[in-house]
């Protein structure tokens, strides 16, 4: 019997009410105070729900669950007066029912999160004249101007102007993308400096975001939850008691055997078995900040062959940081040449501006220098005045359009360098002279090559999927030795080669952290996102999120959800055992249906208990394990679909 959300409540009120009866009729049963048999409260509120949804399955489907054989306990129970052992029956399967409902409830879509993104205006050339439209009405070869800050209302090409577009949402990339006439842009996307006017390509009901909008409404439709393990076995169940029943009444012609052996029969640990198990796993897993939204999936998690890994913020650490820098010029220090470097891009808005200008307050107390003149040139570089001299900042390419002198066959081959290690190269020239270089990148985490050896180890093959380029990609999977890699992937890429990795019954693990993971998320069998660096869409997208968005914790989820798998099997197993024992003693006339209830929630005890277990597992693993299970070498994969 599934419960739902709106009925919890009044389902816990009846489970109360009806186990106050039932020890009140115990006691009446000594005493003999009330006339009444308090029992019937139990199996009104209780039982009632079970026999009518049990008649439902059966009519309508012809499903046979285990509702079917509790009902035929329950009503065997009150023909031959039992009414007691009925009561204690419908009490402890409404229980196992809640306990299973609050353990499979699925987690939301995040779709409310997806359309808060989508651009309600659009500012549209019309007659030379800008005119604010509703973004819905926007048709295609409509001329739209984007300013600095605002989303890109559709997808469609630059005709004027030149603009650096935060794409992160559909690509995870971490740096911005400079766009000049020609280049495409997607809707979703952040115009961050500069004003242009782009030529839309589809309409706005075809955009890159609202296409992600319904496929991520798709992936909740398709992905069922797990069957019960209960509702799996239950039609030989029922076919076991309903056939040892017969038997022993056509043997021994005593109808109170043949209802003992329904009573024993009734699943009630086994029903128990799944859920205490699950909730203990998922009361584990909170402590150390990882938060299982549903019961079936810590059972998906158990059985994952493959795990796939974001790049930008799962494995690194999302955040630009500088990993070297260095002056060419006699007339300035190290030190000194980063000095002006961070004070002309104090004034800059730029991701990587604000890194370099972030590195060098932590590691100097000096005041920065006074610039005049700043201007920024959007994908091209920024030009400032400092002590009457001026300064060029940007990349080699912009140094070589400017004609600054760049003849050393050693600063080109830096460039080259900290390109294939996936780094981007700022430099300085002054007066028209190259004084210097920086270079910036996102940081491994310390913990993500220990992780990844980890996995190998647990025969669970590494992929990497991400919107970043191939150099960048390449460098950080060459570093925790994954050999699977898929680089500059949109979304719906991602979510492709999930599909394809589950069409092939392989399941597999998604972790990420980003908008652009969403669809790869729900397409899995099992999403993990981080939960406070992670956007809002790829947390609700996901089945578990890492509330510390400490990846050093997902080895002890894999020890986790098999142990808790092995907990439910010794569960099962015992249950099933006790069950067969009790119908031979009731065959045999040692049970009648009371002592028989009673004794077969002895297994209802020790499944309790023996799930109980699972709160009290610690995370004993050693990741410094210097075996590396380096497989093969690394194979990078740029799609283009």
């Amino acid at each position: 019997m599934r419960l739902f959300k709106s009925e919890t409540t009044k389902t816990i009120t009846f489970i109360v009410i009806s186990s106050i009866c039932l020890l009140l009729s115990l006691v009446n049963s000594i005493n003999n105070y009330l006339h009444f048999n308090l029992s019937w409260v139990a199996i009104l509120l209780c039982g009632l729900p079970i026999i009518k949804e049990a008649c439902i399955s059966l009519y309508k489907e012809f499903d046979i669950k285990a509702d079917v054989l509790v009902s035929l306990a329950l009503i065997a129970s009150v023909i031959i007066g039992e009414t007691f052992a009925a009561g204690e029956i419908a009490v402890i399967m409404t229980i196992g029912a809640l306990l299973e409902d609050l353990t499979v409830q699925k987690a939301q879509s995040g779709i409310e999160s997806l359309i808060k993104l989508t651009p309600q205006k659009a500012r549209v050339i019309r007659n030379k004249q800008e005119v604010m439209i509703d973004a819905d009405d926007i048709q295609i070869g409509d001329i739209i101007r984007v300013i600095a800050g605002e989303i890109i209302p559709a997808d469609g090409i630059i005709i004027k102007g030149e603009a650096s577009i935060d794409e992160s949402i559909m690509n995870g990339e971490s740096l911005p993308v400079d766009k000049t006439v020609g280049d495409d842009v997607l809707s979703g996307t952040i115009n961050q400096y500069s004003t242009f006017d782009m030529r839309a390509s589809k309409t706005s009901s075809d955009s890159s975001l609202k296409r992600m909008i319904r496929l991520v409404k798709e992936a909740d439709a398709n992905k069922a939850p797990i069957v019960s393990l209960t509702d799996r076995w239950a039609t030989w169940i029922v076919v076991i008691a309903l056939v040892s029943s017969v038997i022993t009444y056509l043997f021994t012609h005593e109808i109170l055997r043949s209802v003992t052996i329904l009573v024993v029969f009734c699943p009630c640990a086994l029903v128990l078995a799944t859920p205490t198990a699950i909730m203990a796993g998922i009361g584990n897993a909170t402590k150390y900040g990882m938060l299982i939204k549903g019961g079936d999936i810590i059972e998906r998690l158990s059985k994952v062959k493959n795990i796939a890994f974001d790049k930008t913020g799962t494995l690194t650490y999302g955040k630009l940081s500088i990993v070297d820098y260095k002056s060419f010029s006699s007339e300035y220090s190290d030190e000194e040449f980063i000095k002006i470097l961070a004070s002309v891009e104090a004034h800059s808005e730029h991701p990587l501006g604000k890194a370099i200008t972030s590195y060098y307050k932590e590691k100097n107390d000096n005041q920065l220098l006074e610039v005049e003149d700043f201007t920024v040139h959007p994908g091209k570089g920024i030009t400032a005045v400092l002590n009457s001299k001026n300064i060029l900042v940007g990349n080699l390419k912009i140094m070589k359009d400017k004609n600054i002198n760049i003849n050393n066959k050693d600063i080109i081959k830096i460039s080259q360098d900290f390109f294939k290690k996936g780094c981007t190269v700022i430099y300085l020239s002054i007066e028209n002279k190259l004084i210097g270089y920086v270079a910036l990148s996102d940081i491994l985490r310390q913990e993500s090559k220990s992780i990844i050896n980890y996995i190998k180890s647990q025969n669970i093959n590494p992929i990497m999927l991400t919107g970043d380029n191939e150099a960048s990609a390449s460098n950080i999977a060459n570093k925790v030795f994954i050999d699977d890699v898929y680089s500059s992937l949109l979304p719906e890429d991602k979510m492709k080669i999930i599909k394809e990795l589950e069409s092939k019954n392989s399941p597999t693990c998604m972790i990420g952290d980003g908008v652009n993971d969403a669809l790869a998320l729900k397409y899995s069998s099992v999403g993990i996102s981080m939960g406070a660096i992670g956007s809002d869409i790829a947390i609700e997208a996901s089945d578990i999120a890492l509330v510390s968005d400490d990846i050093k914790n997902i080895p002890y989820l894999l020890y986790l959800s098999k142990k808790t798998m092995k907990t439910i099997k010794l569960n099962v197993t015992f249950s099933l055992v006790l069950n067969f024992v009790a119908i031979i003693l009731a065959m045999v006339g040692v049970l009648n249906p009371v002592v028989g209830a009673l004794v077969h929630n002895l297994g209802s005890v020790f499944v309790i208990i023996n799930s109980s277990k699972l709160l009290k597992t610690k995370n004993n693993i050693d990741l410094n394990n210097k075996t590396i299970y380096n497989f093969t070498n690394t194979n990078i994969k740029a799609l283009n679909m």
